[in-house]
């Protein structure tokens, strides 16, 4: 019976390793503050661009309820900041409007 351990273990550090060797070597190098306020918003720009596009792709009897989850979201994200909490707001409106409103 052939093993896959070793491909486990090759796939896990060919994975890994692009994003560990930045890492440590970039540690002591300090950035201008442009550039990390830059950084800080990748995960909120990657974020949005993945929703924006379900919303653009959904199916049109979804339409409604994509609109009212994404501009919610959109919203809480801009007063608050928070994007755990706009996220599942989000969710729960789109929720809500599928329920209700169908």
């Amino acid at each position: 019976m052939n093993s896959y351990l070793p491909v486990i273990i090759g796939m896990a550090l060919v994975t890994y390793l692009p994003r560990l060797l930045p890492l440590m070597l970039l540690q002591r190098l300090k950035l201008r503050p442009s550039v990390m306020r830059f950084l800080q918003l990748v995960p909120y720009t990657s974020l949005s661009i993945l929703i924006v596009r379900g919303v653009l792709t959904s199916q049109p009897e979804m339409m409604p309820a994509a609109l009212a989850g994404i501009g919610v979201a959109g919203t809480l994200a801009y007063l608050k900041g928070n994007l755990v909490l706009s996220v599942l707001s989000g969710i729960g409106v789109s929720f809500l409007v599928i329920t209700f409103i169908g």
